[in-house]
């Protein structure tokens, strides 16, 4: 729960609710910031497993890469230390996809977007937002409820973050996972993620890279390395314990009502009428 009031903790940008670590000077310096082309890219709307993703994707990787704050976090001088450090870099990012640095797109950087139910991340986000104090304080499932559907959280609508990426799956630079098959079948996906990233990994470390990756054994390393404030795969905090929770799928159906049900499935069924989705 938060002391501060909602001004002093969201501003907005181009129509979007960010925190305010997030300042407006480094919002606005996005445009200019010098993308390289072995940067990757791991994007996400709150809540869908990006440091799930993260911790996959430094284990293929390890230890040639840099695992780097959030482009959008910070002020700008967070963007004057990505410049400076040397590639590979993977930077973590809630843009949507109209608000991604240019330079990503033209130089047709390597992007893997993770997607999650929105009944289950709408769940997630309402607790990150209790327990946050970077965020406004919300009392109740409902008030957050209603917020959510309406866009009115952090990095604005879910429908319209998804439908701005879903837009470019078809390009050949950017991969589309899901949350829930990254709970069904990693291994299967981490051999797709190292395809798409042009590693050669055997059989054997991708088993080993599941088993470290663990929810479990990720939540308990994320907690012993809490003490490190500066070290965040998130743009809304830098308290890692806030970062895991439970990561089921399908904890929606222990806080929608059925009323509640009924119409984010109108709201989704409309909003998405075009997506593959």
């Amino acid at each position: 729960m938060s002391n501060l009031s909602e001004a002093e903790l969201i501003h907005m940008f181009k129509g979007i609710p960010f925190t305010t670590r997030s300042s407006l000077e480094l919002l606005k310096s996005l445009d200019t910031f010098d993308a390289r082309e072995d940067d990757v890219l791991l994007v996400s709307y709150p809540k869908s497993g990006t440091h799930w993703l993260a911790g996959v994707i430094t284990k293929l990787y390890d230890p040639q890469v840099t695992l780097t704050s959030p482009i959008e976090f910070g002020d700008k001088s967070n963007l004057e230390e990505l410049n400076k450090l040397s590639s590979k870099r993977i930077i973590p990012t809630h843009l949507n996809y109209n608000m991604l640095p240019p330079n990503f797109k033209n130089k047709k950087c390597k992007m893997i977007y993770i997607s999650r139910n929105p009944k289950d991340t709408a769940v997630s986000m309402y607790h990150y937002y209790r327990d946050n104090p970077n965020l406004p304080t919300v009392d109740t499932w409902t008030a957050f409820f209603d917020l959510f559907l309406k866009g009115d959280v952090v990095c604005g609508s879910w429908f319209d973050h998804f439908l701005s990426w879903e837009e470019h799956e078809n390009d050949k630079n950017i991969l589309f996972l899901f949350y829930e098959d990254m709970k069904k079948d990693l291994p299967k996906i981490v051999k797709e993620i190292s395809l798409f990233l042009g590693l050669h990994v055997s059989d054997d470390d991708i088993q080993d890279i599941c088993k470290k990756s663990s929810f479990s054994e990720m939540k308990n390393d994320t907690e012993k390395e809490n003490c490190d404030s500066s070290h965040t795969v998130c743009s809304l905090t830098s308290n890692r314990r806030l970062i895991f929770r439970k990561g089921a799928v399908g904890d929606w159906k222990n806080h929608f009502t059925p009323k509640q049900n009924q119409r984010f499935e109108e709201i989704f069924n409309e909003k998405m009428k075009l997506s593959k989705m």
